[in-house]
């Protein structure tokens, strides 16, 4: 009689057993991220909404220009009349938190891939299960190992995000050009000055790719992180989904396409030469 392949058990316990032996190492995790995003919460929240309609615009029109600029006034606009501006600044402070998280471990984990062929095919692989694994799974473990609230969120998004900016970094260093490789090595160049002074200048634009779209994967986790508690615009669209309300989900979804738009181009601008405008 064939009995189907069921390792679930398996994994549960060893989730638990983490847990029970590296709590410590968990809940000083949790300090760290809830902090670190905390204080952006209140950053975001002491600008005010109309500091960030300043900051906005400014931002549009240096990186990308007038036309840009407008949009990032019309939109601001809506988020603040349409009330949704408070929620807009607990999303906004989640996703630059799960930003900053993936960004730090996700860069040296690009780097450290495209310098050492055996770890990059073990990295690669374990971005490729990453990137596929649907959203929702990862808030399983991070519920278990952080309870409720904006800790499990962030790093859920953390593990959700981080694996663009992996991979465009191993990448991008990997494709540099070769003679660059070879005129740094001519002139003397450590390992470490190689990779500081040649390749990762010549893979920014890969790098800020990856920038980019870990942003915008952040922002989308973390709409679905609300669902563990990590609160802002997430709240909003879970209740329109429980009241079965198309009008709130949609006035919602709108607020949180405005800021998805805002952070890509705004991102995406980061990518291009200084001064470049389209």
């Amino acid at each position: 009689m064939a009995y189907p392949l069921d390792f679930s058990r398996e994994i549960d316990r060893s989730i638990h057993a983490l847990l029970a032996h590296a709590g410590g190492f968990f809940d000083g995790f949790a300090t760290v991220i809830d902090t670190f995003a905390g204080g952006l919460e209140t950053l975001t929240g002491w600008l005010t909404p109309w500091g960030l309609v300043i900051l906005a615009v400014a931002l549009g029109f240096w990186r990308i220009g007038k036309g840009f600029a407008l949009f990032a006034l019309l939109a601001m606009l809506y988020i603040i009349y349409s009330g949704y501006s408070e929620h807009a600044s607990i999303t906004l402070a989640l996703t630059l938190s799960s930003t900053f998280f993936s960004l730090l471990i996700g860069i040296p984990l690009g780097i450290w891939s495209a310098r050492r062929a055996a770890a990059g095919s073990v990295i690669r692989t374990l971005m490729d299960f990453m990137q596929t694994m649907p959203a929702f799974v990862y808030l399983i473990p991070a519920t278990i190992l952080f309870g409720l609230g904006r800790p499990p969120g962030i790093f859920a998004t953390i593990l959700f995000s981080m694996p663009p900016v992996v991979r465009l970094t191993d990448l991008g260093i990997r494709q540099v050009n070769a003679a660059r490789i070879e005129a740094g090595l001519a002139f003397g160049c450590t390992p470490r000055q190689l990779l500081w002074k040649v390749q990762l200048p010549a893979a920014q634009p890969s790098i800020m790719a990856g920038v980019n779209q870990t942003i915008m994967m952040a922002m989308s986790m973390v709409i679905i992180a609300s669902m563990v508690g990590a609160g802002g615009l997430g709240n909003d669209i879970l209740s329109s989904i429980q009241q079965l309300d198309i009008g709130l989900g949609l006035q919602s979804g709108i607020v949180v396409v405005l800021m998805a738009i805002l952070l890509d181009r705004l991102s995406a601008s980061f990518a291009r030469k200084s001064g470049a405008r389209r």
